[in-house]
């Protein structure tokens, strides 16, 4: 028999929460407040195992349930009535940009809000929808310490089913480009060679890429999960790639989880909202990307062998990797450690085999949730490190050149007239591909760049790196290229343009600190794929999964980890 919940009184607590990535100078503070509820307020969802939807009792098999390849072809509902939320912070939007309301939310009662926020928290808590809180000394170095919910929209973003495929059938198209890249270490090292002279940083990984070709270092099992992202653009109605992610391809584990929490919450409340629980499209993001690591480690073919995890020093999304550890663990007894690129400089040893051992284990796949910024190697230890792991003949994910073949640069060079054709055999791929690019172009096209600075909001800069916070916009392009301009220096070669994407704005309700935010805002679509390449025989190439992230339509930059946005998921229209 089941027993009854007691429900007591919550209590408020106040500190000082940053959402920032660790790699990151800047930062968002916000006011955190744990939810506080002054009635005896009783969740309406059932966390019972024999209850219909949450019969699981792991993650995997949550997430699993819902299936991937399903996707609803009913249309959304233009309105979900007339939506308004009382307490609900109300924030500005950025002018200049016309609004669409996909969904109305002007109009929904506010209790009716109030018991989808509280129970959206409450099922954060209990399905380890979690970040570290940064206002906790130890949250990013210590488990289970200083948790707070990961940001999140409350309600699923409506997108295109027509453009979601197409997103997902890029996926796998990526991944063997990706590939055939990776092995063309001349067009890598070119394609590079201005960038080294300028960015200190690409010259460091150049020159162990360099290392590799001068011993001929073959990868004869190439591991790669990757994520694709889009925005989808409100004037000409086309999916625009942003960016191909090599490495640290983030927010697998909890990707899932909101996907699952926003199925919950239609479940309960979609039939007062006008939404059904069946559009939003299943998440197996962390179970694909296990199984392709899962795979590789079986190929490694040492029983004993483990699979080493790179992180940072304190990491605050350690929850997300951790939700990627367990699913290789329940499902596949596959063993992870975590270890910094300086531990492993002092643990680490490369026996005359080329058999890697970090503090005396034997190291099959090495999964890079770290090494893609320049603060992950403060000191020659770190770099060492990599090397190291990069000379041994366990998988990388990514390898060097996987790496590189992720750059900012590599993009634009793809984006050139004929290249794709240089890796790519299908014709039907290479239309594909070249239709999602936007316009990106180098800095020493003297006729883009006196357009970009007579029109600076059209376009983006960008420089060779990863984790968020690092683009240049608006008035800010028109004065970095006049400097660059005026310096007369190769400068410019440590970035590249880019068209500036418009999608279109809706309101949204953006979950953080567990305070609700009634704001206009813009989402971005990831595509993560997983590719596994034995030699000449591809194992696993899939698309594998999703990631949509949401931000205020007046922010410029997007990274969750890096505060300026919120987990979201799909509402198939």
């Amino acid at each position: 028999m089941r027993k009854k919940l007691k429900w007591v009184k919550m209590g408020v607590r106040y500190s000082s929460l940053s959402l920032c990535s660790p790699t990151h100078q800047y930062h968002q503070s916000f006011r955190l407040a744990t939810f506080t509820c002054d009635t005896k307020q009783k969740s309406n969802f059932s966390f019972y195992p024999t209850d219909k939807y949450r019969i699981f009792n792991t993650h995997y098999r949550r997430v699993s349930f819902f299936p991937i390849t399903q996707f609803s072809i009913c249309g959304l509902h233009s309105r979900i009535g007339n939506l308004k939320c009382g307490r609900v912070k109300e924030m500005e939007t950025r002018q200049g940009i016309a609004t669409k309301e996909a969904l109305d939310l002007q109009s929904v009662d506010q209790d009716l809000v109030q018991k989808m926020v509280y129970d959206a928290l409450v099922w954060s808590s209990l399905h380890g929808l979690v970040v570290g809180d940064r206002s906790v000394q130890r949250s990013g170095k210590v488990p289970g310490v200083g948790l707070v919910h990961a940001p999140f929209a409350l309600l699923p973003v409506s997108f295109p089913e027509s453009h979601f495929r197409e997103a997902c059938e890029l996926a796998p198209i990526f991944n063997e480009l990706v590939d055939r890249v990776s092995l063309d270490g001349k067009f890598l090292q070119e394609s590079l060679s201005r960038t080294k002279k300028v960015d200190p940083f690409t010259s460091r990984l150049l020159d162990i890429h360099s290392k590799m070709l001068e011993l001929n270092k073959k990868e004869d099992i190439r591991l790669g999960l990757h994520r694709s992202d889009y925005m989808l653009d409100e004037q000409t109605k086309s999916l625009l790639q942003i960016e191909v992610n090599t490495i640290s391809s983030s927010f697998s584990g909890l990707s899932c989880l909101v996907s699952e929490l926003h199925r919950s919450l239609l479940i309960h409340y979609g039939e007062r909202l006008g939404l059904d629980s069946k559009k939003v499209p299943g998440n197996s993001a962390v179970i694909q990307f296990a199984e392709a690591m899962a795979k590789a480690w079986t190929e490694y073919n040492n029983a004993r062998a483990l699979v080493l995890v790179v992180v940072q020093s304190e990491e605050h999304n350690m929850y997300d990797q951790h939700w990627l550890s367990s699913v290789l663990k329940e499902r596949h007894n596959v063993t992870t450690i975590r270890k910094t690129l300086a531990e492993i400089d002092a643990e680490g040893e490369l026996l005359p085999d080329g058999t890697l051992l970090v503090g005396g284990q034997v190291i099959a796949v090495v999964y890079f949730r770290a090494g893609y910024a320049p603060t992950d190697y403060p000191s020659e230890s770190e770099w060492r490190a990599r090397l190291l792991m990069e000379q041994s003949s366990a998988v990388k994910c990514p390898s060097i050149s996987y790496h590189l073949a992720g750059t900012k640069k590599i993009q634009q060079e793809l984006a050139k007239p004929n290249v794709l054709e240089r890796f790519l055999d299908n014709k039907e791929d290479i239309a594909k591909v070249r239709k999602c690019f936007a316009g990106l172009w180098s800095l020493d096209d003297s006729e883009i760049v006196s357009k970009a600075i007579e029109n600076p909001e059209l376009y983006v800069m960008k420089p060779q790196r990863e984790g968020g916070g690092n683009n240049i916009y608006g008035e800010d392009v028109k004065e970095t290229l006049l400097r660059l301009k005026k310096d007369g220096t190769d400068e410019d070669a440590a970035y590249i343009l880019m068209q500036r994407i418009f999608p279109s704005v809706s309101l949204t309700f953006l979950m953080r600190d567990g305070i609700c935010h009634k704001d206009h805002a813009i989402s971005e679509l990831g595509i993560y794929g997983a590719y596994l390449r034995i030699k000449e025989k591809v194992i696993m190439n899939e698309q594998s999964g999703y990631l949509m992230r949401t931000k205020v339509a007046s922010s410029n930059e997007g990274g969750v980890a890096a505060g300026f946005a919120v987990l979201d998921s799909l509402y198939l229209t």
